[in-house]
């Protein structure tokens, strides 16, 4: 694909996550912080907000990364090789085909590196299917900078789009169904927010942040609560308000949790035919969400059954990583 370039930027030095569209859980998308809070450029803070990412948590996640990286040191071997005055642009260059996510989480994490302003330059947007060997941002600055903060970078990108393009790969697959990929909560601790933004980029839908902003009644809350209509019940009393969704493994529960008045039905481990016939059974009185068992390959069996939703916890703790690297240009060339 070719995609314009965007505008030349100048992007300031030194200095919880909202849903966003597709989420699923009901929330209205509020952040827990103030963008203004935040020590990073307006612009990419409003960015990041547009995107409906906290721009507080970013940056607490890209300073960790690099504090994480320098331990409390410097990067000795950038210090040792590179004189502190020299400048360099480096292209962010995709290795292999896919979709991208995390452009702007790179540049937080330039923004906490670089003592001076830096230039950058956007040639695609999170969600763009890139090819290998496409240039996805341009940044001028101090090398010594910008070698710092090359892996925390490219770490948190690479992961953003492997997610993004595996997500993409099942909604490819569900394309003319009614049914949207959507994850789960098996994401990497302190990384949630941003990788379900990763699964929106890829065109798949969130299902809820936290355990507080959705219920889900599992099989060991119906053990504990002595049924599945009881569980139920249970969570109807204490939060009326909250939209309930029930997991079940028989047509019976289907039936039983129907008539108790559940939002959602999660089918957990049910073949395609009994899909098909617990979507005649709900005939429309709530939503249902395939679990268990799915797979790309059996993926549009089960989404043309009549299905809302596929859960697939896979998106965000299997996908392998998007292969980018930062390439070094050197002073007097230009880019193709």
């Amino acid at each position: 694909m070719s995609t314009p370039d965007l505008p030349l930027l100048q992007i300031g030095g030194a200095g919880g996550g909202g849903c966003g569209d597709g989420c699923g859980c009901g929330s209205d998308g509020d952040y827990a912080h103030d963008p203004g809070e935040c020590g990073l450029d307006p612009d990419l803070a409003q960015l990041l907000v547009d995107a409906g990412l906290d721009p507080v948590l970013v940056e607490d996640v890209a300073h960790m990364a690099i504090e994480e990286d320098l331990d409390g040191g410097v990067d000795v071997t950038t210090v040792a090789t590179i004189p502190e005055d020299a400048m360099a642009t480096g292209d962010f260059t995709a290795r292999e085909a896919g979709v991208v996510a995390g452009l702007r989480v790179a540049e937080a994490v330039l923004s906490i590196v670089c003592t001076d302003e830096f230039e950058v330059e956007r040639h695609v947007e999170d969600g763009d299917r890139v090819e290998a060997g496409q240039t996805l941002l341009s940044v001028r600055t101090r090398t010594r900078d910008l070698l710092t903060a090359e892996r925390s970078a490219l770490n948190l990108m690479c992961r953003l789009s492997g997610i993004a393009t595996t997500t993409r790969r099942w909604a490819d697959a569900l394309e003319g169904t009614k049914a949207k990929v959507r994850d789960t909560r098996k994401t990497t601790p302190g990384l949630r927010a941003l990788e379900k933004y990763a699964v929106r980029c890829g065109g798949g839908v969130n299902h809820r942040m936290s355990l507080s902003d959705a219920a889900l009644v599992k099989d060991n809350h119906v053990v504990a609560a002595g049924g599945v209509a009881a569980a139920f019940k249970a969570v109807r009393d204490e939060f009326p308000e909250l939209a309930i969704e029930v997991e079940v493994d028989t047509l019976h529960q289907v039936r039983e949790v129907l008539d108790a008045g559940a939002d959602l039905i999660l089918l957990d481990n049910f073949t395609p035919s009994d899909t098909e016939e617990a979507v005649a059974i709900v005939a429309g009185r709530a939503l249902l969400e395939s679990s268990g068992r799915l797979t790309l390959d059996n993926a549009r069996a089960y989404a043309t059954t009549g299905v809302d939703y596929l859960a697939v916890g896979a998106l965000t703790h299997s996908s392998p990583i998007l292969d980018i690297g930062l390439d070094l240009r050197s002073e007097g060339s230009e880019r193709d």
